[in-house]
């Protein structure tokens, strides 16, 4: 198993970029949570197999067709709570 933070930046709020990262990552079975961020970023938690995050994060840089990806940052964290579902968070 793998958990990352990521954070991605560009136009990503107000385009329900928070309710497409839902929809993928219960797609792929991965647990954990997004929310937009006070300076216009988007942070995703994610948890899945190493595979499955990969593909994840490929998808992270592309995003919703709504949205314009300009950056995406990717930050390795322990896994020290457990992580029952995927969430959108206020």
């Amino acid at each position: 198993m793998r958990r990352v933070k990521i954070l991605v930046s560009g136009r990503v709020q107000g385009v329900y970029f928070r309710v497409f990262t839902q929809n993928k990552a219960k797609h792929f079975a991965i647990k954990g949570s997004v929310r937009n961020l006070p300076d216009g970023r988007v942070e995703i938690i994610a948890e899945a197999e190493h595979p499955v995050i990969e593909k994840f994060i490929k998808w992270c840089h592309k995003g919703p067709i709504t949205a314009r990806v300009d950056h995406v940052d990717i930050y390795e964290l322990e896994m020290d709570e457990v992580l029952t579902c995927f969430q959108i968070m206020p």
